[in-house]
């Protein structure tokens, strides 16, 4: 279901490409470059599951490196994920 769900949104993105271009692609020209972005997304998902001592588990693939590559942005844009930095709750006294 994320593979698909990548679909859609690989082809809105070259939807968008295309009419920033204002180009018109050719339904060949927009299915090799989604058979490629497929491809790449099934190559991630593969290697993070592997890394992970897990090479079948194509589940556990799509959520780590979707994980993997939110984290990435938001550290390259100075928002380190760190759990230490959350505030601490006490836990209040029953009455």
């Amino acid at each position: 279901a994320k593979a698909a769900n990548a679909g859609g949104v690989a082809v809105s993105g070259l939807e968008m490409a295309q009419n920033s271009q204002r180009e018109i692609w050719s339904r060949e020209v927009v299915d090799r470059k989604l058979w490629g972005i497929m491809a790449d997304i099934y190559d991630q998902i593969k290697t993070t599951a592997f890394d992970l001592d897990r090479p079948n588990d194509y589940v556990l693939g799509a959520n780590a490196a979707g994980y993997k590559k939110v984290a990435d942005a938001m550290f390259d844009q100075g928002h380190p994920l760190r759990s230490w930095d959350l505030p601490v709750v006490e836990k209040s006294e029953p009455l």
